[in-house]
């Protein structure tokens, strides 16, 4: 339960009076926390940006367009539905197994009181603060979450699968079942009481957009001529790594809001050194995840490869993202090598399979976010078997309605584009233009 833990940190740093502190004000208290979750929440929308670059990078050129509209698209509506019903799914009146389906999430009456009012009396003032934080500044930190797990769906889905259908997904996906299944934790459902432990969302964000990506994938199918016969694989290069490259950093930047964040609270020293650590241990397992992905391709492949490499870095931001508040933080470097080393051994294993995964989200943010929510039950405060139980409740859920809502599309309105309109490019089917008109659709 995020909230609720946050808000007992910051009372009782506001209480200790002991001679080692100096307690703030509660109204000081209510600033830095409401600050900290705007500004890291602006960093985490900042990874918005950041998949659309990676992904635009790894697509062929003629899909660049169309990846870009995506990843803009699915940011406004994720918003737009979490406002409309989704967080008070996730966080008001949670049960057992989902919160209240009530339509829209407002400011609370006393903020709307204190707003309006032409003096701010200390009695308006009081009302607010009491809460330790801006009711609408948690509910966009929140917000930018649960577009973070729509991005993964749409790198995995890409060069294939038709505009329109995967915005009706994603609206489902952002209304209905992210909210429902982060309130088994998040908002104090049954997960949180059996000692479910996901500080940042290694299952809860990054895992559920990994379940819904590898669902669209089977029902979707491959791009055509990935494969060929006799197990034969076909590279499809991506466009443009440099611009790859910046993705990553982009996303890299941002995570630090989002496990930084995560934190929760900013109103005592306690808060202060958590997050820094936080911070510390999220880069150190983003750069052993490259180290890890440059000596591993070496090995294998006789070459370093950089979008391996680059995935390297994701995979070991994702891993850490459950338990980054490891106290060791040589911990953290094993916890993101280990999820590097996963995502660049499981990106063959999918193509012998014949799941065509675009910018190999699904080892990144499914196999390494599984490794990440385990790897709090070994070298955190959790439970192995909690934390296990936890990772097939959320994959069991989030792949039967994602596969529901993916077959309903397909049989319904249909999901993927023709075999024509996929040689020439979905920038020219869907959007009637190309990204890079100057070099021509032969890229």
């Amino acid at each position: 339960m995020r909230k609720i833990f946050a808000f007992g940190v910051l009372t009782s740093a506001l209480f200790f009076t002991g001679p080692a502190f100096a307690a703030v004000s509660e109204e000081t208290t209510y600033i830095l926390n409401t600050f900290s979750f705007l500004v890291n929440g602006v960093l985490v929308m900042f990874m918005a940006a950041g998949f659309a670059m990676l992904e635009s990078g790894l697509v062929r050129a003629k899909n660049t367009a169309a990846i870009c509209l995506k990843n803009i698209a699915l940011y406004s509506v994720a918003g737009l539905a979490y406002y409309v019903v989704g967080y008070n799914l996730m966080y008001v009146d949670v049960g057992n197994i989902m919160g209240k389906f009530a339509l829209f999430y407002n400011p609370s009456g006393a903020e709307l009181a204190l707003i309006n009012a032409e003096e701010a009396t200390d009695g308006l003032v009081s009302a607010v603060v009491d809460s330790g934080y801006s009711t609408m500044s948690d509910w966009f930190f929140q917000m930018v979450f649960v577009a973070t797990a729509a991005s993964i769906v749409s790198g995995t889905l890409a060069e294939r699968i038709k505009v329109w259908p995967f915005i009706i997904f994603v609206t489902v996906l952002s209304a209905v079942i992210y909210p429902i299944q982060a309130s088994w934790v998040w908002g104090g459902g049954w997960l949180d009481a059996a000692g479910f432990s996901d500080f940042a969302g290694s299952t809860l964000v990054h895992s559920v957009g990994g379940w819904a990506a590898l669902t669209g994938a089977l029902i979707l199918g491959a791009r055509r001529g990935k494969y060929g016969s006799g197990g034969s694989i076909h590279p499809m290069p991506g466009a443009n790594l440099p611009l790859a490259t910046l993705g990553t950093f982009i996303l890299w930047f941002g995570w630090f809001g989002f496990n930084g964040g995560s934190q929760l609270a900013l109103g005592s020293a306690l808060d202060a050194s958590a997050m820094a650590l936080v911070f510390v241990n999220t880069n150190l397992a983003a750069a052993a995840g490259v180290v890890t992905a440059m000596a591993l391709t070496q090995a294998i492949y006789g070459k370093m490869d950089l979008s391996m490499c680059l995935n390297g870095a994701l995979a070991g931001l994702v891993s850490i993202t459950a338990g980054p508040d490891l106290q060791n933080p040589l911990l953290s470097i094993i916890v993101g090598g280990v999820g590097a080393t996963l995502a660049v051994l499981v990106v063959p294993l999918l193509d012998k399979v014949k799941i065509d995964d675009v910018v190999g989200a699904i080892p990144v943010h499914l196999v390494a976010g599984i490794w990440g929510t385990l790897a709090v039950g070994i070298f955190g405060s959790g439970s192995f078997t909690t934390q296990l139980m936890g990772i097939v409740a959320v994959g069991v859920f989030v792949s039967v309605v994602s596969s529901v809502v993916w077959l309903a599309l397909k049989y319904t309105i249909g999901i993927r584009v023709s075999e024509e309109e996929e040689e020439m490019g979905l920038d020219t089917f869907e959007l009637g233009l190309e990204a890079y008109p100057e070099f021509g659709r032969a890229m």
